[in-house]
């Protein structure tokens, strides 16, 4: 076991309580890298060593280090039972019975509605899979694939005819960026092994891509979405200021790495375009080769391998590499703007300790439910209910939408949704109120 929590002589643990029972003041100071421990429905654990093991990452346990992580656990964690089976080495003892069950600013009226809404909605089988869904999801990706490729190979490489193929792999691609989001959350099989081995497969070998670093990448946001230092998906690498605090501070501390007050017009040409072909791609070749994912790896060349195979005999080298590189720049705008119409307009700030529910919900927003959404969304237009339940599948998502809506307006928590438009529209005036922020604090503080 690591620091903080090694027992010493006559039964006292390091914060000098006997027989394991913990306040919460005691937890709480175990929270840096070398020293972590959290509560889990009122059990002690120290899991400093355990995080580098654990198979989400280091760092989502780290963002939880001092703090009840329950709710988490049981969102993240199909099987609990077997999994508490490995926890028993790691607990060190309990909550003293005088403390309360949630810590700091969580709410324990609203995590008790939740929790009953979670146990009705595994009662109603919202948690269970309709393995047609994705069978034919998968299905019309492949079907995109081969069309594309025999178009090409029948109507002949001109312009026409490579653009409509650009668009095609461009969809495919898409979609399975969707797919493989459903195995990576363990939301198809029951068995979390089926769905690891085909999250690899599809990551891998259909996208080129890196299951490892998508897993210990994704399950951070979702742990702590827009939450900054935090959330990697806000991690903007200076080249952005999000939200109200963090223009204010840059501002104040004169920080211009950037010119932050027109960042919503060159958004268009660094983030859209440029975020899945260059950094994502050569973040993810580091990852593999720094952190040894050699699976990884070799899942990841076989997509060139087939990819290059098919489509060098008829573009060569140089044509096959600039078309997917297109490919790569179509699929990163329909990413990007997906993927962040529900956060960048929302709250983000530095840590607050909230409850499961009141964080993402300030951090999470709805886009209105069709089936063009639905599918160009890879359902994501239901991102409150994707980020409270991340494992339920997602054609289950409008099942339990009305009682996600009715347990917000009963604890007064905004549930807000938007049209696809607005939401576009928002991520660029979030920006601009941003840079906005910046620039008055940077001249006049």
């Amino acid at each position: 076991m690591g620091g903080g929590g090694q027992q010493r002589e006559e039964g006292k643990t390091d914060s000098g309580k006997a027989g394991g029972v913990y306040t919460w003041e005691d937890v709480q100071s175990h929270c840096t890298k070398t020293d972590q421990w959290v509560v889990i429905n009122r059990k002690v654990y120290n899991v400093t060593q355990w995080a580098k093991r654990h198979p989400g990452g280091f760092r989502v346990l780290y963002h939880y280090a001092g703090e009840d992580a329950t709710e988490p656990f049981s969102a993240f964690h199909p099987d609990q039972k077997f999994v508490q089976k490995y926890m028993k080495a790691l607990q060190i003892g309990e909550l003293a019975a005088t403390e309360p069950s949630q810590d700091r600013n969580k709410n324990a009226a609203v995590m008790k509605d939740f929790q009953d809404l979670y146990v009705k909605a595994e009662s109603q089988g919202m948690f269970r899979t309709r393995p047609l869904f994705f069978i034919l999801h998968l299905g019309h990706i492949i079907l995109l694939e081969v069309l594309a490729l025999l178009m090409v190979r029948y109507f002949g490489t001109n312009w026409i005819v490579t653009l409509l193929c650009a668009v095609m792999l461009a969809t495919a691609q898409s979609q399975a960026g969707w797919l493989q989001h459903d195995f990576g959350h363990l939301s198809v099989f029951k068995k979390s092994y089926w769905n690891h081995v085909v999250h690899k497969f599809v990551i891998g070998h259909i996208k080129g891509a890196s299951a490892n670093w998508w897993n210990h990448r994704h399950f951070q946001h979702h742990a702590k979405p827009n939450v900054v230092l935090k959330d990697p998906d806000i991690n903007m690498l200076n080249l952005f200021v999000l939200g109200d605090s963090q223009p204010v501070e840059y501002g104040i501390k004169k920080i211009k790495n950037m010119p932050y007050n027109h960042q919503h017009k060159y958004f268009f040409l660094v983030g859209p375009p440029l975020l899945i072909p260059i950094f994502f791609h050569l973040q993810i070749i580091q990852t593999m080769i720094s952190r040894r994912y050699w699976v990884d790896l070799v899942w990841f060349m076989s997509f060139y391998i087939r990819y290059f195979y098919c489509y060098v005999p008829l573009y060569g080298v140089i044509g096959a590499t600039a078309l997917l590189f297109f490919v790569r720049f179509m699929e990163s705008h329909w990413f990007v703007w997906v993927t962040q119409m529900n956060h960048i307009p929302m709250e983000i700030d530095y840590e607050k300790h909230q409850d499961w529910l009141t964080m993402q919900l300030q951090s999470t927003c709805n886009v209105e439910q069709s089936f063009f959404n639905d599918w160009f969304s890879g359902h994501l237009n239901f991102q409150i209910e994707h980020h409270l339940f991340p494992r339920m599948p997602r054609h289950n998502y409008y099942l339990v939408a009305p009682h996600v809506e009715a347990l917000c307006k009963k604890h007064g928590i905004p549930y807000q949704t938007k049209t696809l438009w607005q939401a576009f529209s928002d991520i660029v005036t979030s920006l601009k109120s941003s840079g906005d922020l910046w620039l008055d604090a940077y001249l006049n503080k």
